[in-house]
């Protein structure tokens, strides 16, 4: 007979405890690793690519976007012949107007370590595959404001306020002056 209050408690065996101890570590790690722990929004993250030719390169860092706890980065590539890029199996195309470097929007698979990618180009005059590793640094993921392009907009707005300002204050001065 158990006392009033006391829950007959069932006991788990050493082993199914420690396995079920593995199984959350080990999806944690999982989740960790594959960038689904990140909340949703935009960040920098720096990438190197390595394979090709090495006349090409890419702009690190960039963009990266985060939907769903899905990583997303943002490839610009520094020529405008990728029309491209293939990566696990699914084919992304560029997103950029002509004329402009080529642009994908492709998932991160994988943080600190290669990942494998094709992109497609017409800089040889027929379209050529070729295979490329990418490696993005988890631990740089920032602000979106680190980005280059940010800082050039920080710096444009910056100088736009002084001309204005600038502009304001000498008018006054020959207002008084007159």
């Amino acid at each position: 007979m158990l006392k009033k209050g006391y829950v007959k408690r069932r006991k788990c065996s050493r082993g199914s405890m420690a396995k079920a101890m593995l199984i959350l570590f080990a999806l944690l790690s999982l989740f960790s690793l594959c960038g689904f722990a990140m909340e949703n929004g935009e960040y920098s993250v720096s990438v190197d690519m390595s394979g090709g030719s090495g006349k090409a390169s890419i702009a690190s860092p960039t963009l990266l976007t985060v939907q769903e706890g899905m990583p997303v980065a943002r490839i610009q590539w520094s020529s405008s012949n990728y029309d491209y890029m293939v990566v696990d199996g699914k084919t992304y195309y560029n997103q950029s107007e002509e004329g402009m470097n080529s642009v994908f929007e492709i998932p991160v698979l994988c943080w600190d370590e290669e990942m494998d990618v094709i992109a497609d180009t017409t800089a040889m005059g027929n379209p050529v595959e070729i295979h490329y590793q990418l490696f993005f640094y988890q631990e740089s993921v920032g602000s979106k404001n680190e980005l280059p392009q940010e800082a050039a907009k920080r710096v444009l707005c910056v100088a736009f306020g002084i001309i204005v300002i600038g502009g304001i204050l000498n008018y006054i001065v020959k207002k008084k002056n007159s």
